[in-house]
């Protein structure tokens, strides 16, 4: 069935896609306030905020928030983006108002109880040292920064642990006057829903907020540079990254598929030719981000401290090799996987809430599925060869390397072997 929408007179949407047959639902708030939404100072507080909602509200301890759906066999959750912050629960249909209930009242009533946020503060702090501590996820961060230096979109979604440890509750509390306003957020629902009554609940919940009008955020500027992080690891962890579309772009579709030609699986060009042929690694990838102003194509893979010069100059070869000679067939197994990938995550309740509220924060609309895999299909292995020498013809790059990195070649080398 096709998605329904209603908006209430101070901007709250509604947004809900029933899937006959299904007796579970997804629901949640998806709210425009995102790390690229935070002040230098504020650097974290996005994230601190969601964590800080399951830790009581008016009417409920933390444990009573986490009993309210678990009581009931659901599962409740939320995440931090740089574009968005999200609260959602996955519960049996007859359940939905229960779902509402809670994830309204953590959403509008915490209670920012002090003893509260110093527990919470602790546990981020730990969050970070964690992320620290695992050179896969960390290097991302400095690959942003590295590609965004001094803006927001650059900075890191779990902010540094000194910002972290300085917010107090009234920081936490003007964020939310900020950016929580009903013109920011979405309610999205999916599965063996009924939007009348969900529109019914959502408007007795958020109907009388006031708006407080869309966030500025700053225009993220791609200006790339290099970060290289020496530790005794086992292993280079390496990460290059390009500019992309952002999801507006009439190009944001060829990039996809380009990425996952090049690297989006044991089929594409890196896995077989550093993986496969070389054995060069364990783990390499390509993916392409979009976001509303910009897009990040990026390359990962970890190797040893002697192959980290071989891997790295395969890796800028198969760059430059994609924009002569990317063919037919790879072209249609990438167009392949993507729609599969989408149509199967669109399977899932949850998937599905999420894409409605992602695009209609994008959009202002929730396009039919039908309509993206028609943009897939119309890629071209000519689109893709034109998208990969636009790529390689880039002045900027971003490059991050972490672990044993004294013989590994520097950015400038690696511009130097994409232009020859």
């Amino acid at each position: 069935m096709s998605p329904r929408l209603t908006t209430l007179p101070n901007g709250f949407r509604i947004v809900t896609e029933a899937m006959p047959g299904l007796q579970s639902a997804s629901v949640g708030v998806w709210v425009t306030a995102g790390g690229r939404h935070e002040r230098i100072e504020q650097n974290g507080i996005a994230h601190f905020l969601e964590h800080m909602a399951f830790k009581g509200t008016k009417k409920r301890s933390a444990l009573q928030i986490a009993e309210a759906i678990e009581d009931v066999g659901g599962y409740i959750n939320a995440y931090t983006s740089r574009e968005m912050t999200a609260y959602y629960a996955r519960v049996l249909s007859a359940d939905v108002p229960l779902a509402i209930d809670v994830i309204s009242d953590i959403v509008l009533n915490p209670v920012f109880d002090k003893k509260e946020i110093e527990v919470e503060r602790h546990v981020i702090l730990q969050e970070i040292g964690q992320a620290l501590d695992t050179p896969d996820d960390v290097i991302f961060d400095w690959l942003q920064e590295a590609a965004y230096p001094d803006q927001a979109f650059g900075r890191t979604i779990l902010g540094p642990a000194e910002r972290v440890a300085a917010f107090s509750r009234t920081d936490l509390k003007q964020f939310v006057k900020e950016h929580y306003g009903p013109d920011q957020m979405i309610l999205a629902a999916a599965g063996g829903v009924d939007h009348d009554a969900i529109v019914a609940l959502a408007t007795e919940a958020f109907g009388a907020l006031k708006a407080v009008g869309s966030s500025l955020i700053q225009p993220a500027a791609f200006a790339g540079g290099e970060r290289r992080e020496t530790k005794d690891l086992e292993q280079v962890h390496f990460a290059l990254a390009f500019e992309a579309p952002g999801y507006r772009h009439d190009d944001v579709y060829t990039s996809q598929v380009f990425s996952t030609a090049l690297g989006g699986g044991m089929s594409s060009r890196l896995f077989q030719k550093i993986r496969e042929e070389r054995g060069l690694c364990y783990s390499i990838f390509a993916q392409s981000g979009a976001y509303e102003d910009t897009g990040i194509f990026t390359i990962y893979a970890g190797t040893s401290a002697e192959e980290i010069g071989e891997l790295a100059g395969i890796t800028i070869d198969e760059l430059k090799r994609s924009a002569d000679d990317m063919t037919e067939a790879e072209v249609a197994r990438a167009r392949a996987q993507m729609k599969a990938g989408m149509l199967m995550g669109l399977e899932s309740p949850s998937s599905r809430a999420e894409r409605l509220a992602r695009l209609l924060s994008m959009w202002g609309r929730v396009p039919e599925v039908e309509e993206a895999v028609a943009k897939i299909d119309a890629v071209t292995t000519a689109g893709v060869r034109q998208h990969a020498a636009e790529m390689v013809a880039q002045s900027r790059a971003a490059l991050a390397l972490y672990g044993p990195v004294a013989s590994a070649p520097d950015l400038g080398a690696l511009r130097q072997r994409l232009a020859a």
